[in-house]
C-alpha cells in the first residue's frame, strides 16, 4: 500500500458484496445494510459461499505446490483466515501475493491482517476490477511480469453484468500475463439450484447490488484460449487435485484453474 494515499470512506448506508460475502462465511466485519442482504438469500447460500472458499484453498496450494510463487488476487473481499497468502507462503514462503479489492473496509483490514512471511511480500490495492490496466500497472511494482503469475478471480465476475463486459475484463488480464500463467476463477451459479435463482437475485437487488448468475456455457468463455486443468470447469464441491475429495454437495458455484499456454 502506496504510503500517503488517502484513505477511502466506508459508506455503511449501502451493502457491499465483500461484507455480504464475509457475512455468508461468519465473519463480524460486515454492516446491518450487509446483514439484511444476507438475511435475505436462501439458506443454502453459507454453505456455497464455504464450499467455494475451499475449492480456493484446494486449487491456491495446488498451485503453489507446482512451482507457482506470484499471485493477483482480485476481488479479496474481507480476510477470513486462513488468507490465500497464508495457504501459498506455507508452501513457498518466498511467494509474492498482491491483493486487490474497491470496498474500503478491505484495506483497513488488510492494513493490520494481511501480513505475511518475512521472506515474501503480500501487499495491498484499493483497485476495482473493472479498471484492469489500472490494476496490471499497480501490481508491477510488486510483481515480476516476466515470471508466472496466478490470477485469482474467486466468486466477484457474477457481479459484473453484461453491460459492463467482463469477457473483455478478464481477456485483459489474461492477455497481459506470461506465458505459463494461470487463471483460478469461481463463478456463480444456479444451475444446480434453478429453483434457489429468482430468491437470489431478488435479495441482492433489493440491497442495489447487480448479481448476474451465470451457466455453464456463458461460464466458459472465461477460459477461452487457456489450458483447463483438469478435472476442468467443474462445480466447485468437484474441483480437487489430491485425496481426500471433498463432499459432493450443490454448489453455487463454477470453478476452474487453467494455464496460459
Amino acid at each position: 500500500m502506496t504510503a500517503g494515499t488517502p484513505r477511502p470512506d466506508i459508506d455503511t448506508s449501502k451493502p457491499h458484496p465483500a461484507r455480504v460475502y464475509d457475512w455468508l462465511l461468519g465473519g463480524k466485519d460486515n454492516y446491518p445494510v450487509d446483514q439484511r442482504v444476507g438475511e435475505t438469500l436462501p439458506a443454502e447460500a453459507r454453505g456455497n459461499a464455504a464450499r467455494n472458499r475451499a475449492f480456493m484453498h484446494r486449487a491456491a496450494a495446488w498451485l503453489a505446490k507446482n512451482g507457482v510463487d506470484q499471485f493477483l488476487d482480485i476481488g479479496t473481499g474481507i480476510p477470513t483466515e486462513p488468507n490465500l497468502h497464508q495457504i501459498v507462503q506455507a508452501i513457498s514462503p518466498a511467494a509474492r501475493i498482491v491483493y486487490a479489492d474497491n470496498d474500503p473496509i478491505v484495506l483497513r483490514h488488510a492494513e493490520a491482517l494481511l501480513t505475511g512471511t518475512p521472506e515474501g511480500v503480500t501487499d495491498f490495492l484499493h483497485a476495482d476490477v473493472r479498471q484492469p490496466a489500472t490494476i496490471l500497472e499497480r501490481a508491477r511494482e510488486v510483481l515480476d511480469f516476466d515470471r508466472p503469475i496466478a490470477l485469482s478471480l474467486i466468486a466477484l465476475l457474477h457481479f459484473l453484468p453484461d453491460d459492463e463486459d467482463p469477457y473483455r475484463v478478464v481477456s485483459t488480464l489474461v492477455d497481459t500475463l506470461p506465458r505459463g500463467s494461470y487463471l483460478l476463477l469461481s463463478h456463480g451459479t444456479a444451475d444446480q439450484h434453478p429453483e434457489l435463482k429468482q430468491e437470489t437475485e431478488s435479495a441482492y437487488k433489493k440491497g442495489a447490488i447487480p448479481l448476474r448468475m451465470r451457466t455453464r456455457s456463458e461460464v466458459e468463455p472465461f477460459f477461452c484460449g487457456l489450458e483447463l486443468v483438469k478435472p476442468g470447469l467443474v462445480f466447485a464441491t468437484e474441483w480437487y487435485q489430491e485425496e481426500p475429495a471433498p463432499v459432493r454437495e450443490r454448489s453455487g458455484f463454477y470453478a476452474g484453474v487453467a494455464r496460459i499456454p
